[in-house]
């Protein structure tokens, strides 16, 4: 029988011919296919083209001052490398820089447990981290206690503010939406109602709008003498905005869980939280994270809208650099742009990344638990 049996092909011809037949199957099925085909490929080539000829063949690399750049139309990477400090810390202090580092190392320390695939009790030390970064990351940042420099927030910014605004928001946002999630589907109905009407009101409110109700607006109703951080309530206005969006997608989530699950969870005579945080909830959040992600990523990028308020973060700063007028060209500019495209795709594509991962080890447990 083995001598009957047909010799099987190389490795290396084998991939070449599945290459081949990816190719076939999806660029070159049909006359419709090549065509299209070619006229992608064609787009691709002049517009590549023309971008390598700006960012790299044309592109200014040498020098610290803007006479290195004396071609104005083609990119001004020297523009970038004298300025990167600004784009990372805004107007922070240069001599306590140092505390902007050190709080983002101990934060990314002490997150290290949430990547660990075997480590237990994710939840308590997610929601124990939040709490008390957050009290740290106020006492690094900000100052005034035992010998730190008191740092206003008006000088925060660049990438620093980013990272500060999205994470504030998310971490204080997700609990936030969880509750009113549960709260939309509670059988009380006042309860039931005031969720809803919630959510959907500050839904229908436009982020500029709930920014200049706290910036302008809100110091009027508080008591004289009483002032709020811009920063503090600006965060606060997109904590609400994003809690009301997060909110729709767990509650999508929730409604995909099979009635059975409750069911079960009453007839084991849980409570109503145990059910929520032993049985729902964790088969609810994996269900949601795409929507979670995604939701994250807008708020990552959305921060940006803090410049209408006087809070420049990574887009803003390069605006305000690249409107010096020592620098000032259309190539300056539009490096600093591509710049910061660059630094929010990484950014955004490593989330997004990260999320897929975890989405495919809730999926596979899922698995495991049905079978």
């Amino acid at each position: 029988m083995s001598g009957l049996m047909a010799p099987r092909p190389p490795p290396r011809t084998a991939s070449r011919r599945r290459a081949w037949n990816w190719l076939h199957d999806n660029l070159l099925s049909s006359p419709l296919n090549i065509a299209l085909t070619i006229v992608a490929l064609a787009g691709v080539y002049f517009a590549g083209a023309a971008a390598l000829q700006w960012l790299f063949i044309d592109a200014q690399w040498r020098g610290t001052t803007p006479e290195a750049c004396p071609d104005k139309s083609a990119a001004c990477w020297p523009f970038v490398r004298v300025r990167f400090d600004q784009f990372m810390y805004g107007l922070y202090p240069d001599d306590q820089r140092w505390r902007v580092n050190v709080g983002v190392a101990v934060g990314l320390v002490l997150a290290v447990p949430m990547f660990v695939p075997g480590f237990r009790r994710k939840g308590w030390w997610g929601g124990g981290l939040a709490l008390s970064y957050l009290l740290i990351g106020l006492l690094l940042f900000r100052g005034g206690l035992f010998g730190l420099p008191k740092v206003e927030t008006s000088l925060w910014g660049g990438f620093f503010l980013t990272i500060v605004a999205a994470v504030f928001v998310f971490t204080t946002s997700l609990p936030v939406a969880v509750l009113l999630a549960l709260g939309r589907q509670a059988e009380l109905p006042l309860v039931r109602s005031v969720c809803a009407l919630w959510i959907e009101f500050w839904r229908s409110v436009p982020a500029l709008v709930l920014l200049f109700v706290a910036i302008v607006m809100f110091p009027l109703f508080m008591p004289q003498g009483v002032e709020i951080d811009k920063l503090l309530r600006a965060l606060i206005a997109l904590t609400i905005l994003m809690s009301a969006y997060l909110a729709e997608a767990i509650r999508g989530a929730l409604q995909s869980i099979p009635a059975g699950q409750y069911e079960a969870a009453d007839a084991l005579g849980m409570s109503y939280w145990q059910r929520t945080r032993l049985v729902i909830l964790p088969q609810a959040l994996p269900v949601a994270l795409p929507q979670i992600t995604s939701n994250f990523i807008g708020l990552f990028k959305e921060t940006t809208v803090l410049m209408i308020i006087g809070l420049f973060d990574l887009l803003g700063m390069v605006q305000t650099a690249a409107s010096d007028p020592q620098w000032l060209s259309v190539g300056t500019t539009a490096t600093g742009y591509v710049f910061v495209a660059l630094f929010f795709w990484v950014f955004c594509f490593s989330i997004s990344r990260y999320a897929t991962y975890l989405e495919r080890g809730a999926t596979r447990g899922r698995s495991q638990v049905a079978l």
